[in-house]
């Protein structure tokens, strides 16, 4: 963490331009899906950020898997390879696999990284750029990862998936998850197409999937495992139940990867990494006790580490000036019109007007380890150890691993 200013001098707030902007249009995960389907022939639309995303290492087979596992970045794995053997064997190119690390794409956070793979789209052309989100038609604060309060998710979210898209192409398409996922409006927008398979343990995901891939002569499958990140938010990396999650999901990876039929890819990847956050005051910023961060601000959204600030209309200015005043040492804080202009939610020309009031007027990102909490109406999200969502390697990158059969 930066060290506090001496009495002499004025903090000095980060530059903009040193904020590691994600890699859209080639190394991010919006990209990951539009290279594989069309390495299957799969036509994709004109919309902005869809055209022509490739990742250029890539050159997807017949039948085509992705896993993606919540909340194991990059670095957890290369920091954790006693229990993660098989993950780590694949971050090199032994095994018969290759891996490199991409980008998440702003805010690195669940729903919108899962937007991002399904539609192939940024944050800015999808629409959910951010945990919460002031829906502008009705002014309040909208989580897109429960979708409170209601809105129509197709109004939210107007592209198809590449699973759809797929499915139409004449691809073997399927989602095998929870069952607890199947009829939720995030997977309606961002997961659905094709058939979706719901599987409690994580060995019937894992033999489902090797099978769907098998079911067909071009075939497009994807897997999901939640609970790296539940037991990250909750003990933290530094924690047995997070190793144990860890030594577990290695385990499901290999047993997916020895079972893949011919002709096929496994692509392992990840919606974010994590930080462990201590819990002290200049660690945990409480935004509900502190007096200057609230002043002129109707509602704060985003999460800990990645904040969408609304302002009170008029103290735009003031409410930017203040935060950039508090914590420019520790955050990276914009405008939107700067964030936007800067590329945190997609290239240049990507945010579309419908989603330009979703984020927020400042946006203020973590450079170090600290947290913006709001302990009076974020009490759960507030208590959490591991947290994510700023743009900082450790929460940006994340595995992209593949193995072939």
């Amino acid at each position: 963490m930066a060290a506090p200013p001496t009495a002499w001098q004025d903090p000095v707030p980060l530059a903009l331009d040193t904020a590691p902007v994600p890699e859209y249009g080639g190394g991010s995960l919006a990209d990951l899906l539009p290279t594989l389907v069309a390495g299957q022939g799969v036509p994709l639309p004109g919309a902005p950020g869809a055209d022509a995303a490739v990742i250029p290492e890539l050159t997807p087979p017949d039948r085509n898997c992705v896993f993606l596992i919540d909340g194991l970045g990059w670095q957890q794995i290369k920091d954790h390879p006693d229990e993660a053997p098989y993950l780590t064997s694949l971050l090199g190119s032994s095994r018969g696999g290759t891996g490199r690390p991409i980008t998440v794409g702003f805010p690195a956070t669940t729903a919108t990284s899962l937007a991002s793979v399904g539609t192939g789209l940024p944050p800015g052309a999808h629409g959910l750029p951010g945990y919460t989100v002031r829906d502008p038609a009705t002014g309040a604060l909208m989580n897109q990862l429960r979708w409170r309060p209601w809105t129509d998710p197709h109004v939210w979210q107007p592209y198809p998936t590449i699973f759809q898209l797929a499915d139409a192409a004449g691809i073997h398409t399927a989602q095998v998850s929870s069952p607890t996922f199947e009829r939720t409006p995030l997977t309606e927008i961002a997961l659905s197409g094709g058939t979706f398979h719901g599987r409690l343990s994580g060995e019937e995901r894992m033999d489902l999937a090797a099978a769907q891939l098998a079911a067909g002569d071009r075939s497009l499958v994807y897997t999901y495992y939640s609970e790296v990140d539940g037991k990250g938010h909750k003990f933290g990396m530094d924690s047995d139940a997070w190793r144990g999650q860890l030594m577990y999901v290695d385990r499901l990876a290999q047993r997916l990867a020895e079972q893949l039929p011919p002709r096929s890819a496994l692509y392992i990847t990840a919606d974010h990494g994590m930080i462990d956050i201590p819990f002290d005051e200049s660690s945990r910023i409480d935004f509900d006790e502190d007096w200057e961060l609230r002043a002129g601000v109707a509602l704060l959204g985003g999460e800990g580490r990645a904040r969408h600030v609304y302002a009170v209309p008029g103290a735009e200015a003031d409410v930017l000036t203040v935060w950039r005043e508090v914590l420019g040492e520790q955050f990276w804080v914009a405008s939107r019109d700067e964030a936007v202009a800067a590329g945190w939610f997609g290239p240049p020309g990507t945010v579309e007007e419908r989603v330009h009031g979703r984020i927020g007027d400042v946006v203020a990102a973590a450079h170090d380890d600290v947290v913006i909490t709001a302990s009076v109406n974020e009490p759960r999200e507030s208590q959490m150890v591991g947290m994510h969502g700023s743009m900082t390697p450790v929460e940006q990158l994340v595995p992209l691993l593949e193995v072939r059969s």
